[in-house]
């Protein structure tokens, strides 16, 4: 009997040192590759633009003199185009841009003791700013300043005047980055263009509006 057990521990023993032989002749499996993410630079503003705007215009007027109105509404809309450039510092953005724009800003109000009507007009705005923005990745709120120039042109029955001012304007707005080389931004300007002094009006006329308007740049 005690062979027979002996006998068959012996057989185990050997089944399981083959066993164990067997397992460490089998290849190791080999763990799959791991996928680096992949790296997304930041997104640089610094570079040269064009672009299209469009938006609307609305102010006040005022004619003084012998033409007296008081203050009257304007409004209007306008469309045209942009050129720039960029200077991308660490999150900053410095900038330099102008525009110009054909405009349909008028209004009207009695005039002349109210026996009859006159009319301000301004045909078309161009400005030259500066801008200063702070870039969140593809986004970038910026503040911005500079020169306006546009047109006051005063009706009345008795007599027309049309004249070039130069004035200032300031605002602010946010552009943000598209596909591609394409940017879009929203922005509001205040503009003022000063006193036309009019002397077929017996006065002087005053105009300054407020300019809402989206832009689309493509960069280069």
């Amino acid at each position: 009997m005690k062979r027979v057990v002996l006998a068959g521990a012996t057989a185990l023993a050997m089944v399981m040192t083959m066993g164990a032989a067997n397992a460490a002749d089998l290849p190791v499996r080999q763990q799959m590759p791991v996928k680096a993410p992949l790296y997304s630079a930041p997104y640089n503003w610094t570079g040269f633009y064009l672009g299209i705007n469009a938006g609307g215009s609305f102010g006040r007027s005022k004619w003084d003199g012998a033409a007296s109105t008081g203050g009257f509404d304007t409004s209007g809309a306008l469309v045209g185009g942009t050129i720039g450039y960029n200077w991308q510092y660490g999150q900053s953005v410095f900038g330099l841009e102008g525009d110009a724009d054909w405009s349909s800003l008028r209004g009207s109000s009695t005039c002349f003791g109210g026996t009859a009507s006159c009319e301000t007009k301004n045909d078309f705005l161009a400005t030259v700013r500066g801008r200063l923005g702070y870039a969140f990745d593809r986004f970038m709120p910026f503040v911005t300043g500079g020169l306006a120039i546009g047109n006051i042109k005063a009706d009345s029955p008795f007599s027309s005047e049309d004249n070039t001012r130069a004035g200032w304007t300031v605002g602010g707005g946010l552009e943000f980055a598209l596909a591609g080389p394409w940017t879009a931004k929203v922005e509001y300007l205040y503009a003022d263009l000063g006193k036309e002094s009019c002397d077929a009006c017996g006065g002087d006329v005053d105009l300054h509006t407020n300019v809402v308007r989206a832009g689309l740049n493509y960069r280069f």
